[in-house]
């Protein structure tokens, strides 16, 4: 492991490789035999499960029920709202076939020609067509509403560049989709749901985010508005990290989804849909990792304490364990993932270096002279600072701790985050310094000719209109225009 550790990229020298590294070296994930595709190892999933469990608490709070609804979607279904199967078509994965045939002897295999399906499949990119097609059914009176579901699952979006967790051709999400009565209660519904994604991003990943409205350009496609939440990573590009949209009727109309009024008028629903994917590991890891390996924020990390023991020998392994094991119960009591380490086939320093590469946030070492003199060294893994301290009051010294970190890697993100904003009103000085990263505040006329000319000239995008900064109309660097607000532009992922 101190090997492994020894040859992972420092992120001065190349961050993309540095973060490919970490993924494999970690144990979260590796390439699939599919393009595109990535198996998610133990330890990465645990860390998804984590993040799925509490984000399903939190959507469940909002009145959303959990549903689970078909991988393949008749092709005719996307054909319904034209914006929507616009921006999707280029990456939607065809079901043809329903059958194979092989060889006389087995050696190979081919699509049987007489298995043609009579409609072709798509695998679901997302699943807004085949949710309100099954709505249609449910919904009938405004006593039916609103109608909140999400569900967990993975979907296909044929990636042309792909990276793991960050884009990747299949990948896991969840998928939020709403019907209300009127488009006051989805506005507020869609919104509501992009608090929800920002509260977990900050208290949970320790991740601070910026929310917005996308450009009319960068909106989900079949979207009135999409709402975003925005993170910054260590090397000042943007990561899109959460939506949120506010369908209008657009879906309701196209799949005929009407309900009864009060007044026993038929009149059509109002949607929402929102979601959150495994790009949330990608966040989770460049914003706070570094050359050592993973920094996990404690409510994240699948273990939070590891505890080390050192002995010259047997005995005084049973004298260090039985010291310990009142300790494990205690932290384990208070909902706190132990792992005792004690296993004789590594030494200490390659388990010190295996336990700061997976990001575990505190790690406990007790040798002889600590049983001795009873103390034992504790290290945090956000700063790598260590210090032998007295084993009394170790439980409550331990537990304070993990609360540090976690409110230490939120602090240090955001003021690494609010150092890299920089109002800009000057194109020429925006365009050299946009190649550094960081997010720049800067006045937009609202056109998609000037939206195009900077990702064109650029390569950065607009991310938001931002709710936090206070708006005041100004003139457009680019066309000259007057502009109503600034708005936050960057590179991205």
């Amino acid at each position: 492991m101190a090997t492994e550790l020894k040859d992972l990229t420092k992120r001065a020298d190349n961050y993309s490789q540095w973060y490919n590294d970490l993924v494999i070296k970690a144990d979260l994930a590796e390439q699939a035999p599919v393009r595109g595709c990535m198996i998610i190892k133990p330890y990465g999933f645990a860390i998804w499960e984590k993040m799925k469990e509490q984000l399903d608490k939190m959507f469940k709070e909002t009145g959303a029920q959990n549903a689970y609804f078909p991988l393949l979607i008749p092709k005719s279904f996307l054909s319904k709202e034209a914006e929507h199967v616009k921006g999707f078509a280029k990456e939607c994965a065809v079901v043809t076939h329903y059958r194979l045939k092989s060889s006389e002897d087995g050696s190979s295999v081919e699509v049987d020609p007489s298995a043609r399906l009579d409609e072709e499949l798509i695998i679901r990119p997302t699943s807004e067509t085949i949710i309100w097609n099954t709505y249609r059914n449910w919904i009938h009176s405004y006593r039916d509403l609103p109608l909140m579901c999400n569900q967990w699952c993975n979907v296909m979006r044929w990636e042309m560049r792909t990276r793991p967790f960050l884009r990747t051709s299949e990948f896991l999400w969840q998928e939020g989709h709403t019907a209300h009565a009127t488009r006051e209660e989805a506005e507020e519904e869609a919104k509501k749901m992009l608090h929800v994604y920002a509260d977990f991003a900050e208290n949970w990943m320790a991740v601070p985010v910026i929310q917005g409205v996308k450009s009319e350009t960068e909106r989900f496609a079949g979207a009135l508005d999409t709402y975003t939440i925005e993170a910054m990573m260590q090397d000042g590009k943007a990561l899109q990290s959460g939506t949120s949209h506010f369908l209008g009727q657009n879906f309701a109309k196209s799949f005929d989804v009407t309900f009864l009024n009060k007044e026993n008028k038929p009149e059509y629903v109002w949607a929402t849909s929102w979601g959150v994917s495994t790009r949330l590991m990608g966040a989770l890891i460049m914003v706070h990792s570094d050359d050592n390996g993973l920094v996990l924020p404690p409510k994240l990390a699948p273990i939070q304490v590891v505890i080390i023991p050192i002995s010259r020998n047997q005995e005084q392994l049973a004298a260090i364990t039985e010291k310990l094991n009142p300790v494990i119960s205690q932290l384990k009591a208070l909902g706190v993932t132990v792992k005792f380490d004690d296993a004789d086939n590594k030494r200490p320093g390659f388990k010190f270096a295996d336990y700061e590469l997976k990001g575990v946030p505190v790690r406990l070492v007790m040798g002889g002279r600590d049983l001795e003199n009873n103390t034992i060294e504790i290290m945090r893994r956000d700063t790598l600072d260590k210090e032998n301290v007295s084993f009394d009051g170790i439980v409550e010294r331990v537990t304070k701790l993990l609360e540090d970190i976690q409110s230490n890697l939120l602090e240090k993100a955001k003021t690494y985050r609010d150092s890299r904003i920089t109002e800009c009103d000057d194109y020429e000085v925006f365009k050299e310094k946009v190649k550094d990263g960081g997010f720049f505040l800067c006045h937009w006329d609202g056109t998609e000719e000037t939206e195009a000319k900077i990702k064109e000239e650029t390569q950065a995008t607009i991310r938001c209109v931002p709710f936090a900064f206070e708006q005041t109309p100004g003139t457009d660097m680019v066309s000259g225009k007057p502009a109503k607000y600034r708005v936050i532009i960057a590179r991205s992922y």
